[in-house]
């Protein structure tokens, strides 16, 4: 019995990671306004969350425990993200105020900084996603914690720069895919494989 080939199922992850970071960046940048948050919510349970999730199952088939962690946790986080936003039938009384939120967000760029720890044994690509989100995540939370729109802003702008790598990255792998192998974008490997 052959073994079933699966395609590489990173760059859908990081697909799904990047448009919807992308998007939501947009309104902590203040490009788009906070009115439009509910474009966000969309994309991060169906493209962010579901697709992103899967892709970090598909990783744990191909043995990829560094992938099936990242992936299956940010999409985890973007399901996560839009309940948060939708709410969970708490009323506003109760809903988490900044320092909450602030605390949440510094939790996951804890958890993204060790897994950038991990990124520095893959690729120059994947390794600047984990830096520039790490960095997101922290000012972020920053910007809660202080209740200030120009920190939040900052890491708006940070979110974007995370988002437009995370699509070289994923580009970069589905170039090498249908080049049969061949490296069309440099990642630049950084461990030994």
């Amino acid at each position: 019995m052959t073994e079933m080939k699966i395609a590489n199922p990173g760059p859908l992850g990081l697909s799904g990671f990047a448009l919807t970071t992308f998007i939501l960046s947009l309104v902590n940048a203040g490009i788009l306004s906070s009115s439009h948050v509910g474009i966000v919510i969309g994309l991060a349970v169906a493209y962010g969350g579901i697709a992103q999730f899967a892709a970090g199952m598909w990783e744990f088939r191909t043995g990829n425990t560094f992938g099936a962690t990242a992936f299956t946790s940010f999409g985890a986080f973007w399901i996560s993200f839009a309940v948060l936003l939708i709410g969970t039938g708490i009323t506003k009384d109760n809903a988490p105020d900044n320092m909450a939120v602030g605390y949440y967000l510094l939790a996951w760029g804890i958890f993204t900084a060790l897994m950038m720890l991990a990124s520095f044994r893959t690729n120059l690509a994947t390794a600047a996603v984990f830096v520039l989100l790490a960095a997101t995540f922290i000012v972020l939370a920053i910007g809660k914690f202080q209740d200030s729109t120009n920190i939040t802003g900052i890491g708006g702008y940070l979110g974007l720069a995370t988002a437009v790598v995370a699509w070289y990255t994923a580009l970069a792998g589905v170039l090498a895919s249908v080049f049969g192998g061949r490296n069309i974008l440099p990642v630049i490997p950084l461990g030994a494989k």
